[in-house]
């Protein structure tokens, strides 16, 4: 038997269908599991399904679902289980880049819609999948992974940036209050608090920006997306069912720096 064989296991990851959530993705279907993802462009699911499909593994589909509409993640939950009976990880990882303006010019409009996304969506989609977790527990098959994408932002000061901040800060909150709520499931809740890789979404910020990064991460490069395949499959694994409430940095030592 392989080590981390997910065989039978499986993973729904929101915004899966590009950067960091495609990179995990592509680990979990190659160890075995079946993949949902829950994201917003149908071309670009599509895109991501040919993707995964042609690993080999375990099996893919995608579905069209806003994480913010509590009535679209209960509806690509439904699909999920349809598809493939069950659900045994998920992996909240859909966000936006945040308004990019100083505190001072924030509108209520900026503020809602990050908040909306980054922290209303995972605790939506844990919402939905834990209802899912508990029952079977509840039938004698306790478990469950929750993985969140957090960011190094939540505790460290980014300029323009606050709001992105605070809704990844609300991730981490949301991680410690699960994992202290649905131990008694067997149920685990991690954030990952991801420093620079290279993503649409930092692909959004000044060229200077890379720049200052590199020179503070202490490894001097950003994280390559091949090292998230095994990070995304160890925490689907039952090799991690002993950590659980933890906000940990995947970030070539920034948050050291």
């Amino acid at each position: 038997m392989e080590l981390f064989d997910l065989t039978g296991r499986v993973a729904v990851i929101t915004g899966g269908n590009g950067g960091l959530g495609l990179s995990m993705a592509r680990g979990l279907v190659k160890a075995g599991a079946n993949v949902a993802i829950w994201a917003r462009n149908e071309a670009k699911n599509a895109s991501a399904l040919a993707d995964l499909n042609a690993l080999g593994g375990g099996k893919a589909l995608a579905m069209v679902c806003d994480v913010s509409e509590d009535a679209e993640v209960k509806e690509a939950m439904a699909t999920t289980l349809e598809a493939f009976g069950r659900v045994d990880a998920a992996f909240a990882n859909a966000g936006i880049s945040g308004a990019r303006t100083r505190v001072q010019d924030m509108t209520v409009e900026g503020w809602d819609r990050t908040m909306a996304v980054n922290a209303r969506g995972p605790a939506l989609t844990y919402k939905h999948i834990t209802r899912h977790m508990i029952e079977r527990a509840q039938n004698g098959d306790p478990g469950g992974k929750l993985i969140a994408t957090s960011s190094g932002q939540s505790i460290m000061g980014v300029n323009k940036s606050s709001d992105y901040a605070a809704s990844k800060a609300a991730v981490n909150g949301l991680t410690r209050g699960a994992a202290f709520e649905l131990a008694r499931y067997q149920i685990t809740a991690n954030a990952l608090l991801f420093g620079y890789y290279e993503t649409d979404i930092t692909a959004k910020a000044p060229p200077r920006f890379a720049e200052w990064m590199a020179q503070r991460i202490p490894l001097r490069r950003a994280g390559d997306h091949e090292g998230l395949e095994g990070l995304a499959v160890f925490f689907a694994s039952p090799h991690s069912d002993y950590i659980t409430g933890q906000c940990l940095p995947v970030d070539g030592g920034l948050s050291i720096s």
